[in-house]
């Protein structure tokens, strides 16, 4: 195999040249068996084979630099810088990241693994390579999905002012995670179809080389090459703000992307590679179901069909559910996504209500304050995102939103742990930069006959709020226990007393098997569903502490601003005669790994909560 071969960084410069095509094949084989067991990012990984493979044949490692943009489409680069073996651990616990890290590789230039950002990365490295003295070349790419991302726009604009080499590769295979939207993507459009422009540049090169003058009309002609461009495609608008633009360059043709990466080695500005490549690439399911495959579980190699069969709804599924029936019920609720229409579970409100939903693209600040103005224009708009990703729009929900009081709703997908994505993915923040906005309100469902509830109730609400719930299945128990959704309040589910279990959303599941343990030491103990982190229940909360000597906070968030350290300031202000345990994830970034080993290893699972009562009251 001729991936053998490759050991380390720059050993595919060893492969004979008419063994690119066979090499690609190979890595794409390997990339769909491996994956197939593991999971991870397929479609990006497949549609980037031979972008990944002329940038390593035509730059020098690590001394040259490459940002990958989120970075979900850097398995090729992977394999080729010698951690080939990581990937029977990919994704996993103390394994291999499925994204950047340089602590991993010194050929992993930067950590990534939200949109927008490698430009902005890059520029950086090139002006730190320019004041230090230094010879080397640095490449962002960044997918026409990211280019979306208005972060990506302020690096271009910055950019364009260089004198000295930048290069930028535009990976375009007309896909973010679901199809792109929008005047970006309808532009590039436009290029990728613009066969007239590229017909009369190979034919005037072609004819002119072959003459007595050739080689120096030629040169005259690229010098002018952007006027040639202005009179075939309008705009031309990298070109305008002042960046060599070059391309469209088929990204599956290795020769031509290693010949298109050394002229613009030469460049003394910044120049931007515009490939297009096909996402899934070689991998006939990848090819046909390309959202589906971008995050792929594991799956059957000759069908492309999921091995796990999916049996309970997830907490994505119950919202999808219930946003059809609200939007059947009220015409003034409308729906905003960022680029994640499958994602979120907004897909089939999309389709029945098509008028009332809104993909802006990978643009969640936008997202945000568009949400506001729907707000001011007197509608109920209901903005589905994951945790993670609501961090870019921090600002517009604090500016845009809260301080004008807007009835905006955030249902906040993947809140907590979500495992194999790792740290840039891990929703554990939200209720901490949630919580120190004024105006903004907070619940978490304990079940998912209360997600359902609390959505019925922020349609309702008026004002700024927040709705937070975990990846995965959707627990059912506690059917039993269904009081209306009261603002502020918490909820009784077991009341005795000494000890009180104060659980947060997914938090409430895990305190019930505490719960069940501590009644079986023959312990009297409560258990209240939060319900509300922001306002939290403190006439609840008073009541609790003159009955009980402990009480203990749980949540899938960060301590520091979270659900716990409110109780406790609230019970340390008022003087509450109760102690305080807060069980929290710990202040740190939490790796890639499976849930329930992460909650293990950071203290939030039932035997460590036990572990941690027993240690407050003395007996261990």
């Amino acid at each position: 195999m001729l991936l053998d071969q490759i050991q380390k960084a720059n050993d595919i410069k060893n492969i004979n040249p008419r063994d690119y095509a066979a090499l690609a094949a190979e890595i794409r084989d390997f990339l769909v068996r491996k994956i197939s067991v593991t999971g991870g990012h397929l479609g990006s990984n497949l549609g980037a084979v031979e972008l990944t493979m002329a940038l390593h044949l035509a730059l020098n490692l690590p001394e040259d630099k490459i940002i990958w943009d989120v970075g979900h489409q850097s398995y090729t680069h992977k394999l080729l810088t010698g951690r080939r073996e990581g990937f029977d651990m990919l994704k996993k616990y103390g394994g291999m990241s499925g994204f950047p890290k340089r602590k991993e590789s010194p050929c992993d230039s930067f950590d990534t693994g939200h949109s927008s950002t490698s430009i902005s990365a890059g520029l950086g490295m090139v002006k730190a390579r320019d004041l230090r003295g230094e010879n080397r070349t640095i490449v962002s790419v960044i997918g026409d999905g990211s280019l979306t991302g208005g972060m990506a726009y302020e690096a271009l604009n910055n950019a364009a002012r260089l004198e000295t080499n930048f290069i930028i590769i535009l990976n375009d295979n007309n896909m973010s995670i679901s199809e792109n939207v929008g005047g970006v993507s309808k532009y590039l459009n436009n290029i990728r179809t613009s066969n007239a422009y590229l017909d009369v540049k190979d034919g005037i090169y072609y004819a002119i080389r072959n003459t007595k003058y050739g080689d120096p009309v030629v040169a005259g002609i690229r010098r002018a090459k952007n006027s040639l461009k202005q009179l075939v495609i309008p705009g031309m608008y990298f070109e305008d703000m002042g960046i060599t633009y070059l391309g469209p360059v088929d990204g599956h043709d290795t020769a031509s992307l290693i010949r298109v990466i050394n002229e613009a080695k030469r460049r003394k500005n910044a120049v931007i590679i515009h490939v297009l490549t096909k996402k899934g690439k070689g991998y006939a399911p990848a090819e046909n179901h390309p959202a589906r495959f971008h995050g792929a579980e594991p799956f059957d190699v000759q069908t492309g069909v999921p091995l796990k069969k999916k049996m309970k709804a997830n907490y994505t599924d119950v919202f999808s559910t219930v946003m059809m029936k609200l939007g059947q019920r009220d015409e003034k609720i409308v729906a905003i996504t960022a680029a994640m229409p499958d994602g979120t579970g907004l897909k089939r409100f999309s389709h029945a209500y098509p008028d009332r939903f809104f993909d802006v693209g990978i643009a969640e600040q936008h997202a945000v304050t568009f949400a506001a103005g729907l707000a001011v224009g007197g509608l109920k708009p209901v903005v589905a995102v994951y945790s993670s990703f609501l961090q870019r729009a921090y600002d517009q929900v604090l500016h845009d939103v809260c301080i004008q009081n807007l009835p905006v709703i955030f249902a906040i997908d993947r809140a907590g742990l979500v495992g194999s994505d790792g740290e840039t993915h891990q929703g554990i923040f939200d209720l901490s930069y949630l919580s120190s906005i004024p105006n903004m309100h907070i619940m978490a469902p304990k079940n998912k006959w209360e997600l359902s509830d609390m959505m019925k109730f922020a349609v309702s609400f008026g004002a700024p709020i927040a709705l937070r719930y975990p990846r995965g299945e959707a627990y059912d128990g506690l059917a039993a226990f269904r009081a209306p959704v009261a603002y502020g309040r918490s909820e009784m589910i077991y009341e005795e007393k000494d000890i009180a279990l104060l659980a947060v959303g997914s938090m409430v599941k895990t305190g019930e098997e505490v719960y069940a343990d501590l009644k079986k030491e023959g312990r009297f103990c409560t258990l209240v569903n939060a319900r509300f982190v922001k306002p939290i229940d403190e006439e609840g909360i008073r009541k609790l502490a003159h009955t009980h000597k402990l009480l203990v906070t749980m949540e899938e968030n960060v301590e520091s601003g979270g659900f716990g350290e409110r109780v406790r300031t609230f019970a340390d202000d008022n003087g509450l005669p109760v102690r305080i345990l807060t069980i929290a994830v710990p202040d740190e970034y939490v790796e890639h790994g499976n849930v329930d080993l992460l909650k293990q290893e950071i203290g939030i699972d039932k035997e460590s909560i036990l572990k941690r009562i027993h240690e407050v009251l003395g007996e261990v």
